[in-house]
């Protein structure tokens, strides 16, 4: 396939990489900045650009994998010229509507969080696709299934409920890393300390409902240890308070 890809962004960059590695000729890298499209054209070939206009007209597919906020008024700039080519977008929260007036589009969403620095296999990451019509549907497939093991049709409504939940598993527990990481800071611990603990953590849902994996104070809301622990926060009033929140909502799931 010939893929041409608006933004060069960490997402863009994988989703670049792995059709590039498997055969796949990307046609052009667009950027708002040149140095960005170049630096990914230099990895995948194709022509780098900062000008939506010089886009390719005749790519068999149009990624585009840039921020949610910039898709409504940049669809209509890559659209111009090539309303017959199938376009998509990789949004885990912005509806397929988004492209409504097109004539094939869809969604190609992988459910992955990514860095620029670190390589992810995408043959073990989940795709979730989304069309307006069979032949968008059936392209999707094609451009995700070069990737992924693992493509699966999903509506615009139960994506954004994923993507919701993605948010939880992924984004706010890094979070509680990087708040753990502060307070070991502020004794001189090092963090390297709670990688095994964070590792079987992970490792345990694999195999059981996150629910029976729980432990802690808060489980059985042990109210010495955590108000110990919300002492010792005392003079850190936000993470005091995401303490005593996050306390109290593991107690309340647990009593369901």
């Amino acid at each position: 396939m010939n893929v041409t890809f608006v933004g060069a962004g960490r997402l863009a960059t994988q989703f670049a990489l792995a059709l590039s590695e498997r055969g796949n000729t990307i046609d052009a890298v667009y950027s708002r900045t040149m140095a960005s499209a170049e630096q990914l054209t230099q990895l995948v070939g194709g022509m780098p650009t900062d000008r939506v206009e010089a886009l390719p007209l005749y790519s068999d597919v149009y990624i585009l994998a840039v921020k949610d906020t910039v898709l409504p008024a940049l669809i209509p700039q890559v659209a111009k010229g090539r309303e017959g080519r199938p376009m998509y977008h990789t949004s885990g929260s912005i509806p397929m509507s988004v492209f409504t007036g097109l004539t094939h589009y869809g969604v190609i969403y992988p459910l992955q969080t990514f860095s620029k620095e670190r390589r992810v296999d995408l043959a073990r990451v989940p795709l979730f696709i989304e069309a307006n019509n069979d032949l968008a549907l059936h392209v999707a497939r094609l451009t995700a299934e070069k990737v992924s093991n693992d493509v699966r049709e999903l509506d615009s409504d139960r994506r954004r409920q994923l993507h919701l939940a993605a948010v939880f598993a992924c984004n706010f527990a890094n979070h509680c890393y990087a708040l753990a990481a502060q307070v070991l800071a502020q004794r001189g611990l090092p963090f390297d300390a709670l990688l095994p603990l964070i590792d079987e953590t992970a490792a345990k849902v694999h195999d059981m409902a996150p629910a029976d994996a729980q432990t802690g104070p808060a489980v059985r809301y042990d109210t010495n240890v955590i108000r110990a622990h919300l002492d010792m926060l005392a003079d850190q009033r936000q993470l005091y308070d995401v303490y005593e929140l996050m306390s109290k909502s593991i107690h309340e799931t647990m009593k369901q």
